[in-house]
């Protein structure tokens, strides 16, 4: 979302955007609407192999594509050939195409699938249906698609939501449930989960146990946890962070809680396009401070390549807490 992500979409009640919870109201019932009518009007294609869907429940956020890359990992480590498939939000190829980093930039096929090409195979395409059927005649034995939960036009043999498992500061990963832009919600909640074999909890790497009033909600639907752990260290000394993803503060909580020395952080829209000024900007305030300049890898993948060595990325990894249990639900879906 171009605008970026209302952090008050994620409060529970009432707040100070109450009011404006409920004039948005009545759109929310429109967007639900027309979701619900083409989810129900959809003819998925069969690519002729099975493919595992991750999606999510709300507009952006959860950590789809940590999960997505960790798949990708799990299921080439068990010996399958499986490739990612990506709309590639943000790139300018509407494809099928193959991502290739040493070719394609974010510009051409967006940040996410640059990520995903690290694990594998991944393929670009505006039409899903189009993109799950080059991957299978390209040698994939499964396919692991990179949101698209609510949409229809794949056959699905697995389907994993993303919930964002971090539940203080006064936070919700659903809000107060409302749909957008009444809230962060793609479609009610019932509604998605009805459609969803597993759910992923996502959860921080420094807190403790998924809280039991969240883990209600999901009911009989089978719950795996993951992790999102640093892979590295933060830099040392003193850093100017910044980030445009769907919850910028999160990657900033996530910096100080790993040891990260932030003398400022910077929050942009989910995908932001960084241009000379905003980055000479940023560059100016930490050269005032006498900082390092760090953000995710999936800023840094956008960034223009004259500025990637004055940039450190922090990267990070989803870790599935119960492996057994992944496999038991992928035994479904992956060939002999």
């Amino acid at each position: 979302m171009s605008l970026g992500t209302p952090r008050w979409w994620y409060q529970r009640r009432g707040g100070a955007m109450g009011a404006t919870r409920l004039l948005l109201t009545p759109v929310s019932w429109i967007w639900a609407g027309v979701t619900a009518w083409k989810i129900a009007s959809a003819k998925p294609i069969d690519p002729g192999v099975p493919v595992i869907c991750v999606g999510n429940l709300t507009m952006g956020g959860t950590g789809k594509t940590p999960i997505v890359r960790a798949l990708m990992a799990h299921i080439t480590a068990l010996g399958v050939p499986v490739h990612g498939l990506s709309r590639g939000y943000g790139g300018r190829l509407p494809g099928p195409v193959e991502v290739d980093p040493e070719r394609h930039s974010a510009q051409d096929v967006g940040d996410e699938p640059l990520l995903l090409a690290l694990e594998g195979p991944v393929w670009v395409a505006r039409n899903r249906a189009d993109g799950a059927e080059e991957a299978a005649i390209s040698g994939a034995a499964v396919i692991v698609m990179d949101d698209g939960h609510q949409n229809g036009s794949v056959a699905k043999a697995l389907s994993l939501v993303v919930v964002d498992g971090e539940t203080r500061d006064g936070e919700w990963p659903f809000g107060g449930g409302g749909v957008f832009p009444a809230g962060p919600m793609r479609e009610p909640l019932q509604a998605g989960l009805a459609r969803a074999d597993a759910v992923v909890l996502l959860m921080p790497a420094d807190l403790g146990r998924p809280d039991p009033e969240l883990l209600k909600l999901f009911g009989a639907t089978p719950v795996l946890i993951a992790r999102l752990e640093p892979a590295q260290s933060p830099p040392r000394g003193p850093q100017l962070g910044f980030a445009g993803v769907g919850k910028p503060w999160k990657v900033e909580r996530s910096l100080r809680a790993a040891g990260c020395e932030l003398i400022d952080f910077a929050a942009f829209p989910d995908h932001f396009a960084y241009d000379e000024a905003t980055l000479q900007a940023l560059h100016a305030r930490a050269l005032d401070a006498g900082a390092g300049l760090v953000t995710t890898e999936k800023d840094w993948v956008r960034l223009p390549p004259h500025w990637r060595g004055r940039v450190v990325a922090w990267p990070v990894r989803a870790r599935f807490s119960d492996p057994a249990l992944l496999n038991k639900l992928l035994e479904r879906v992956l060939p002999d």
